[in-house]
């Protein structure tokens, strides 16, 4: 079988999907919130897609942790594409008069899940690779069972962000302050960052969630704002309404 299911196995494939779970909180919200405006008949296959593709990334990412962890500047491409990712959800999708729709917004939410996922998978692959001791099968075993568990969780979050909307802002609130911790934590500056801005790492997560939502709100209302000043045309609203 290339493995032996023995007692050490089994515990550190337990560890694995324990471990998987309790850190993908924030994804589950990320999935919820990137496919709270599709169709309904699209939720189910973005948020399967996205978690699958999410799943394999961070199974490549534990796979290579210790490269990834040497590369200065990563860390702060990632938290600049998790502020985009927040400020994108808090803002909302404009809609127009059909609403969000088409299977072209399927794949953006679903593109939207696997960036912020892999941008907030650095610190969970850490955790999974220092339960794994290095056992491959472990990872991939261990993540592959997680799946159904994050699809759970992002669909009950779904269903509470349609009786609980300001869940969206605690949810773009959250992914700031990730953002900024990231931010933060870059190994090509940490140190020096450190040494000249006492608990950087607070103020930076304090800082991107104060940020995403701020500039999420100020889109959507500047969004509100020019769609309330465009003038409509009656005159060709009958005559379209004529023609139906």
């Amino acid at each position: 079988m290339g493995f032996e299911l023995t007692p050490a196995f089994w515990s550190g494939l337990l560890q694995i999907i324990i471990v998987n779970v309790v850190l993908s909180g924030d994804n589950a919200l990320v999935i919820a919130l990137a496919c709270r405006n599709l169709p309904k008949k699209h939720q189910k296959p973005a948020i399967l897609i996205g978690s699958a593709g999410a799943i394999i990334l961070r199974i490549i990412f534990v796979l290579i942790v210790d490269q990834l962890l040497k590369i200065g500047y990563l860390k702060l491409i990632g938290g600049l594409l998790l502020v985009w990712i927040g400020v994108k959800l808090v803002q909302g999708e404009e809609e127009g008069g059909d609403g969000v729709k088409g299977e072209g917004s399927m794949w953006a939410a679903v593109r939207t899940i696997i960036i912020a996922d892999a941008v907030m998978s650095l610190d969970n692959a850490i955790a999974i690779a220092a339960a794994a001791h290095g056992d491959t099968t472990l990872i991939v075993l261990g993540l592959i069972i997680s799946i159904p568990l994050i699809i759970f969780g992002a669909t009950l979050i779904m269903l509470l962000l349609n009786r609980f909307p300001i869940i969206v802002v605690a949810g773009g609130g959250l992914l700031g302050w990730i953002a900024g911790e990231v931010l933060a934590t870059d190994p090509a500056y940490a140190e020096w960052l450190a040494a000249r801005l006492p608990n950087a790492k607070t103020i930076f997560e304090i800082g991107g969630a104060v940020l995403v939502v701020a500039v999420g709100y100020a889109l959507q209302w500047r969004a509100k704002r020019r769609e309330h000043a465009e003038p409509v045309d009656l005159a060709e609203e009958k005559a379209s309404q004529g023609k139906e």
